[in-house]
């Protein structure tokens, strides 16, 4: 049985079916996205979706959607679905499925009265190319399908309106067409993998509506521009494959370039297999080097996201090679940064204070697979860059205080990942020495330290390392530890957060801590209490007076809101490390029970996949973007650990 399968019950209960999205992905930045019915409700949703670096290097619309028709005895019946106003679909095509599948790529099964239809969908690896499947499985008369494609050609995050400025123009390319809307954007090739019959039939369809930007407050009806349709007939037992693309493709490759793309694909089985299907559609391979992406459908590569994303989401599923990749490039940057002050082309937000501690960080996460040795044979010398631009003030606003700590400036400006701002204002002006930024420094200096410890030579500089975290560590407790035995978030001078948030989790689930086993104990049990869901840790206590768990409203309303209570799933992978280090392998039946609320995930919002955030109180919706690196990667290394922890144990019991 399927893991990711629906029946026709729920296709057809648009309540149930409309909130379940799917994304599919070339590993290049392009993307497809809709709901498993296929109804678009998101300006972001499309069949094809791809970047144009030559006009704005982001994510733009081509093809919408395609309206398939089976047309018998001269009766058409429409399988497209499209919102026109509140509750009002049309052509309702969802009442003729009868079954959706996704273990392998996603397959849509229709009946049309005795026509039993299936339509498979496939992106091509690192290609502006999708490829669609179908295959007439039941006929009794003759059959003809019609596709009428809906155009837009716009950027992912705007509308487009009914205008005179576009190109109507369309030429024959081999068994399709070519067109391009507007001037600047590449030509749409649609094509057959057999003769078809195009039949010119401009037209506009106005005020199709997306509802999921309805409930934002933000703009949400669009007119598409339909240029006509294709009508070929089809035989029982016979498969048609249409391709969309923007370069001209040979049609009798396509079942050739389909079977070995499903070659390429990891079936979603499980739940393992679903978040590693997941973790490498994050993948983003350019001229310009390898890097994982944010999320879909509105993040680009965010140096942050991608940091703590990168041990889950290539180690974790033994894809050892692309974390050297994606590694490789990012510190070319970073290091970059740091001797010229040039930011990135590609990754944004490398100019964060915590950026170098986090690479460190997920270095780190490179010796927990493989060893000591090998891990300084390949990173030991970044890793001392890093710290000694940390100890020699070369970070931008990092500095080194006398006692040991880091300090940031972010009363204007946001430096952490609780980046909400209103007009460029931090909501949230976490300032001074900020929780989780002494806390990596502290890790990252005890693990430079580890690594040389037994090298010949470093003697001297093992111990500077080793006076320099002994100082860090008294002075971490004495500035954050409170007398309620948690941390304060943030101290600015005689200024002490007493908020309750879960960067302590960060604190403690590092491998080097600055706190002992009984605080760090104390701390735990303060974020299971307040902090945890089945979703991950809130962004803030219940107890706080701000606190605000409900991700919904109007773009301020959400600023406000999404870091006031929202869980993140990706916290829980810090979490889960700090259980481990308090209970050791007695803490192994509850972080496996806390995975099950992320299996459950695997059929709702992005099927096989974990949103943005999730509400932090029952029944914890899902929000945001609808696929996230990180939230994925640290779920994906907590299984890791997990898997781990059952191999340990067992080895203790035999």
């Amino acid at each position: 049985m399927s893991y990711l399968k629906f029946d026709k019950n729920l296709m057809i209960n648009l309540e149930q079916s409309l909130p379940k999205e799917m994304l599919r992905t070339n590993k290049s930045g392009a993307y497809h996205c809709t709901t498993v019915v296929g109804c678009n409700t998101r300006k972001q949703h499309g069949l094809l979706v791809i970047p144009i670096p030559e006009m704005d290097d982001k994510a733009h619309v081509l093809l919408s959607s395609l309206d398939e028709s089976v047309i018998q005895h001269g009766a058409a019946f429409n399988l497209g679905l499209h919102q026109y106003g509140d509750n009002v679909f049309s052509p309702n095509g969802h009442k003729y499925i009868r079954e959706f599948n996704c273990e392998n790529v996603p397959v849509m099964t229709y009946r049309v009265g005795g026509v039993v239809l299936t339509k498979e969908k496939v992106f091509i690896s690192h290609e502006n190319r999708i490829l669609i499947k179908y295959t007439l499985l039941e006929a009794h008369s003759p059959t003809t399908l019609r596709f009428r494609p809906f155009l837009a050609f716009r950027n992912a995050n705007d509308l487009c309106v009914e205008n005179g400025a576009i190109n109507t123009g369309i030429r024959q390319a081999e068994n399709g067409i070519a067109t391009c809307l507007y001037k600047g954007y590449p030509e749409l090739f649609m094509q057959f993998n057999k003769p078809v019959e195009w039949i010119n039939d401009g037209h506009w369809y106005k005020g199709i509506e997306y509802t999921k930007d309805k409930v934002r407050g933000i703009p949400y009806k669009e007119d598409l521009w339909v240029p006509g349709y294709f009508e070929l007939p089809i035989r029982k037992g016979e498969t048609i494959i249409f391709s969309a693309s923007t370069f001209e493709c040979n049609p009798s490759e396509f079942q050739k370039t389909y079977e070995e793309e499903l070659t390429t694909r990891t079936c979603r089985t499980s739940f393992f297999n679903c978040l590693k299907n997941s973790a490498m559609q994050f993948y983003l391979k350019n001229n310009r080097g390898t890097y994982i992406m944010a999320g879909y459908p509105w993040y680009n590569v965010r140096s942050r996201d991608e940091i703590i994303a990168l041990p889950g989401c290539t180690l974790a599923i033994d894809r050892e090679e692309e974390y050297h990749e994606i590694l490789g490039t990012f510190i070319d940057a970073l290091r970059h940064f740091i001797e010229t002050g040039e930011t990135d082309p590609t990754i944004t937000e490398i100019d964060l204070p915590d950026i170098p501690l986090w690479t460190i960080w997920a270095i780190q996460q490179f010796r927990r697979h493989t060893d000591s040795n090998e891990c300084r044979r390949k990173y030991g010398d970044t890793v001392r860059y890093f710290v000694e631009a940390v100890k020699g003030e070369r970070i931008r606003n990092l500095k080194l205080n006398p006692n040991g700590l880091v300090s940031s400036e972010g009363q204007n400006s946001p430096v952490t990942w609780l980046s909400a701002a209103i007009d460029g204002k931090p909501i949230i002006p976490r300032t001074g020495y900020i929780l989780e930024f002494n806390a990596l420094w502290y890790n990252a200096v005890r693990f430079l330290a580890s690594l040389y410890e037994h090298e010949a030579g470093e003697q001297e500089y093992v111990a500077e390392l080793t006076a320099l975290a002994d100082k860090i560590k008294a002075s971490f407790v004495d500035t954050f530890l409170n007398d309620f035995g948690y941390l304060y978030d943030y101290v600015n001078g005689t200024y002490m957060d007493l908020e309750v948030r879960p960067n302590m989790a960060i604190a403690i689930g590092l491998e080097y801590s600055p706190l002992d086993r009984r605080q760090r104990k104390k701390v735990l049990d303060l974020c299971t209490r307040e902090l945890l869901t089945p979703k991950g840790l809130r962004s803030l206590s219940p107890k706080s007076f701000a606190y605000n768990p409900t991700y919904v409203g109007n773009p301020i309303e959400r600023e406000y809101a999404v870091h006031q209570g929202p869980a993140r799933p990706w916290l829980f992978g810090f979490y889960a490390d700090a259980y481990f280090k308090v209970f050791g392998l007695s803490g192994l039946s509850f972080i496996e029970r806390m995975l099950i609320g992320y299996e459950d995930e695997m059929t709702e919002g992005c099927i096989g996949s974990l949103s943005e955030l999730y509400d932090g109180n029952p029944p914890f919706t899902g929000r945001g973007a609808v696929s996230t690196a990180k939230n994925v990667g640290e779920i994906l290394r907590t299984i890791k650990t997990v898997k781990q922890m059952t191999k340990l144990l067992t080895s203790q019991t035999d």
